[in-house]
């Protein structure tokens, strides 16, 4: 509920300038607000429908699925009616319909919170009985704090610094935290040699679903470049915004997620569930198929040759069936593999993976500058079919290790 709060204070806070408020601290102060919300909300309230299926299992995996629809009705929403706001007033007007559905958001929270049980109220068996709990918040609110002096100091002229450097230092901080991270885990947080063997596993996990949102979070950047600059999006006479292109997926979503919920409790009662190492195998070879047909759609476009904007639909359908054979049954998988008592850090682990792989996308995005989009789009289509292809190779072994979880 913290996190949620703190999300809709940055929200309002990029909205400011239309108080009059100078719009460069206020957008970095909600940056800011919005990460550190974010971090509080997206890790627990992934745990909490976690607590809601004690049992595991494919019903699990359904839940999330029903979960990862409500978070895309929002995500199908927000483009369509933000990018309106922006594309005929101005952002600000954008963002501050993010705070009032936010707010909407946690109403609807406080008046449901009944039905949730215990669910999220403390640790089953927290890790730090018996201990003193680290001082995590002042560390946090000193990086915050840092970055938020670092930002503005850039903003304002400071100094000058590429945002491809700012990308690279940002991911190899990523990677050392988590690397550190792990190490800590094998070394020192006398783990049980069965809790390793799955520590393993979702090292594994992190490792591929780093790998497939650099391909998926495409979509924000180099597709969406493809869609503003090489896509015909004229409707009888009317020329739709490119963002609406982004609403898409989440359509896609909706549609499908019930599909798949369905289809997961359906295959475990007759014992045929794949794998959650397969699952995220066949996530990434649909993403690289729709990269293939990207490229294809691609080649020989230009400005006075638009594409057709079938080949980004049927792109974002591919996307999506990736999405979910991997996303839903990530975050499911981080609660059943997960050390006793670290759940929601390993729901933050797998939030990490994402952070990197939006990193990794931004900087391959960046090689539009020196490559057609096609190129661009058959170099991610063949990397990310790799992945899956080594996903699928290595799966018999990251099952093992997995135990009796599926």
């Amino acid at each position: 509920f913290a996190g949620g709060c703190i999300i809709a204070a940055g929200h309002f806070s990029m909205a400011a300038p239309l108080l009059g408020i100078p719009e460069i601290p206020s957008f970095i102060l909600g940056l800011t607000l919005i990460v550190a919300g974010t971090g509080l909300l997206k890790p627990n309230i992934s745990a909490m429908v976690g607590d809601l299926y004690p049992q595991g299992g494919a019903r699990r995996d359904a839940g999330f699925s029903i979960f990862y629809m409500g978070i895309n009705l929002g995500g199908m929403a927000g483009p369509l009616l933000c990018g309106l706001l922006a594309e005929n007033f101005n952002w600000h007007w954008g963002f501050s319909l993010a705070g009032f559905g936010m707010v909407l958001g946690l109403i609807q929270y406080k008046r449901g919170a009944r039905h949730l049980g215990s669910a999220g109220l403390r640790p089953a068996h927290p890790v730090t009985a018996g201990r003193k709990p680290a001082p995590v918040l002042p560390l946090i609110l000193a990086i915050l704090l840092g970055m938020t002096f670092t930002l503005q100091k850039a903003a304002s002229g400071g100094f000058v610094m590429s945002l491809v450097v700012i990308a690279e230092m940002l991911g190899a901080a990523v990677i050392g935290v988590a690397a550190i991270y792990f190490a800590y885990l094998f070394l020192g947080a006398g783990l049980s040699r069965e809790e390793k063997k799955r520590l393993w596993v979702i090292v594994w996990l992190f490792v591929l679903a780093a790998l497939f949102w650099s391909g998926f979070e495409q979509a924000g950047s180099s597709l969406n470049l493809f869609a503003y600059k090489l896509t015909d999006r004229s409707v009888l006479g009317w020329e739709m915004p490119a963002s609406w292109l982004q609403s898409i997926n989440p359509l896609f979503i909706i549609a499908l997620a019930p599909v798949f919920g369905t289809g997961w409790t359906w295959a475990a009662r007759r014992n045929a569930d794949p794998s959650i190492a397969m699952k995220f195998a066949l996530g990434l070879i649909a993403l690289s198929a729709g990269f293939f047909v990207i490229a294809w759609g691609a080649a020989n476009t230009s400005p006075e040759n638009p594409a057709s904007p079938a080949w980004l639909i049927v792109t974002y359908f591919l996307h999506t069936v990736g999405e979910l054979f991997l996303s839903p049954v990530g975050l499911s998988a981080m609660t059943k593999l997960a050390p006793r008592g670290r759940v929601g850090q390993m729901m933050g682990v797998w939030f990490i993976a994402a952070a990197l792989g939006n990193l990794i996308a931004g900087l391959v995005a960046g090689s539009l500058e020196n490559l057609s989009p096609d190129a661009l789009f058959w170099k991610v289509a063949m990397f990310t079919g790799a992945a899956g292809l080594i996903a699928v190779l290595a799966s018999p072994l990251v099952r093992r290790l997995s135990g009796g979880n599926r």
